[in-house]
């Protein structure tokens, strides 16, 4: 076992955890932004809250803080293209070629698994991150309750297909 702790070493740990895709998005002026996140994580049922932990190098990132508002986009398994779009293009073009509604505040991905219409209520300094703190103003699940979100994994996209007992 390796007990010595580095930048690769944690980063290697950290790709063995899986996590659901996610895409943050916001508006500011009309203008969608967005990020693919991993580091997202329920805090509290009362009131219902969320953290996301947003990189403060992303082109969202300040645009979050600004306008305070943001949803945040669980993406089903077949939306893996949505996830390679938002890391290979910029700005506004991550956008293309998706079904989004964005008369709710923030951008919100028809088909994901679950969107939640958050309020920034609190930040925290999270070093190379913001944990952003959000209220959770609105919410939509996936009609399908069978629906699989997409998940990322050993540095791989995979599927929640199946349910461990």
């Amino acid at each position: 076992m390796n007990i010595t702790t580095t930048a690769d070493t944690f980063r290697n740990a950290m790709a063995r955890f899986t996590n659901g895709v996610t895409a943050i998005t916001t508006t500011e002026n009309g203008v969608p932004f967005g990020l693919i996140a991993t580091s997202v994580c329920s805090l509290s049922a009362d009131p219902p809250t969320i953290l996301v932990c947003v990189n403060r190098t992303a082109s969202a990132h300040d645009v979050i803080l600004r306008v305070r508002r943001f949803a945040v986009n669980l993406l089903s398994a077949n939306q893996k293209d949505v996830a390679k779009r938002f890391a290979s293009t910029r700005g506004a073009d991550r956008f293309d070629d998706a079904h989004w509604v964005t008369d709710r505040g923030a951008p919100v991905l028809n088909g994901c698994v679950v969107s939640l219409d958050c309020k920034v209520i609190a930040t925290h300094n999270g070093y190379s991150h913001t944990i952003v703190v959000g209220e959770i103003i609105g919410s939509e699940t996936h009609p399908d309750d069978s629906a699989h979100c997409l998940l990322w994994h050993q540095r791989n996209f995979a599927s929640s297909a199946v349910t461990a007992e």
